[in-house]
């Protein structure tokens, strides 16, 4: 049978079409984005976005993003997609972040809310599923979090995660998947992964979970006395036999005599005590009940945060159940213009190092002429008097 060569952008094409993307925003169209992100007006302290690529960047256009723009402001906007259940497949949950003014203390991070979340009135007490992103606050405070939420709680991951806390832009990534194991990546990199359900100390509760599940069974074996039943059990009052060989009949066990029909009211005659034999029925759906990363209704994402400094520029937003998607995403975006962007902070740099090099030299000349203006001032009253 002959092999046949497909192309490499066939298999691409192929992998983008199996992907589901459920939003993706790089505010490409210029100030349309007003149409699809909406601002809280819960508070008139709340603070204002702009798009913006900021004062150095890779690409003027492609970098353009929301831009915080007041200091010591609370922010909120979100936008809405079409709500959907992760439940059985993978979650990705992917954007671009750049701390232009040297954060000192402020959230970069993203929340993930349910679709029926009130978008004109977000504020800090709107639930929401998954909290993604930087966090920094002096030199204790430089984390990302990851919370999950959970049985009406919200959950964080027990592992310290560094951010990244200069002022270029960085690709943040969460990974969730069904088999509840996670991974985050920052500009591609893994910096950690495990397993949900000990990361996140949950382990305490599924015990809780489980045994409440076996009380729940149990509770349900004895309301079925209620009703007609056959059970076996041993015979408390037998012997062993005198005649009974344990080397030759091996060992002995108490026969077995089936309990008669047991109705309300009434009570087998003869049997006080029954050694019974079966055991409490195990529920193996609590596993399966304990949806730790599994979302019915996600439906919106957004920015709710507080900055002492503003100028964080958020971009390149990315929800999709493709973790390969993701990858080339983020290398068609930030994986682009990073390169270019340092390129022209450096460029930058240089210039203001030469332009403050510059008016250095220019006031020590200033002064020194000016001391020659004052010798010369001296001299003449001099010569007046």
């Amino acid at each position: 049978m002959a092999l046949v060569h497909v192309p490499l952008w066939a298999v691409c094409m192929l992998r983008v079409a199996l992907a589901t993307v459920y939003f993706q925003e790089e505010f490409l169209d210029g100030e349309h984005w007003r149409n699809r992100w909406v601002q809280s007006t819960n508070d008139s302290q709340i603070g204002h976005f702009r798009l913006s690529s900021g004062k150095f960047y890779g690409h003027k256009e492609k970098d353009k993003g929301l831009q915080t723009t007041q200091n010591g402001r609370f922010y909120a906007i979100s936008a809405r997609f079409k709500p959907f259940s992760n439940k059985g497949k993978t979650l990705v949950i992917q954007y671009t972040v750049k701390h232009e003014q040297k954060m000192d203390c402020g959230g970069g991070y993203i929340k993930v809310f349910p679709a029926d979340v009130d978008q004109k009135n977000l504020n800090g007490k709107s639930q929401y599923y998954i909290m993604f992103g930087p966090d920094i606050c002096g030199f204790d405070i430089r984390k990302v979090h990851v919370i999950l939420h959970f049985k009406n709680q919200y959950h964080s991951n027990k592992k310290s995660i560094r951010c990244k806390v200069d002022g270029f832009t960085h690709l943040y990534a969460l990974i969730l998947r069904p088999d509840l194991t996670y991974e985050v990546k920052i500009d591609g990199q893994s910096i950690e992964s495990g397993g949900i359900e000990y990361d996140w100390n949950l382990t305490s509760l599924k015990k809780m979970e489980k045994t409440s599940a076996e009380s729940k069974d149990w509770e349900q074996v004895e309301d079925s006395k209620s009703q007609d039943w056959e059970k076996h059990f041993l015979d408390a009052s037998a012997s062993k036999p005198s005649d009974w060989n344990s080397e030759l009949d091996g060992d002995w066990q108490a026969p077995m005599l089936q309990k008669p029909p047991y109705q309300d009211g009434l009570k087998p005659e003869g049997i006080d005590k029954d050694i019974w034999l079966h055991q409490k029925m195990k529920n193996t759906n609590y596993l399966t009940e304990y949806d730790l990363s599994e979302f019915e209704n996600i439906g919106a994402i957004g920015l709710e945060l507080w900055q002492v400094r503003s100028g964080t520029i958020f971009d390149n937003f990315l929800i999709t159940d493709d973790e390969e998607y993701a990858e080339n995403f983020g290398k068609a975006t930030w994986g682009e213009t990073k390169g270019p962007e340092r390129e022209m902070d450096a460029i930058q740099a240089k210039e203001e190092v030469k332009k403050a090099r510059e008016e250095d030299e220019q006031d020590l000349l200033m002064g020194r002429f000016g001391g020659q203006e004052n010798i010369f001032q001296r001299f003449h009253k001099r010569d007046e008097l």
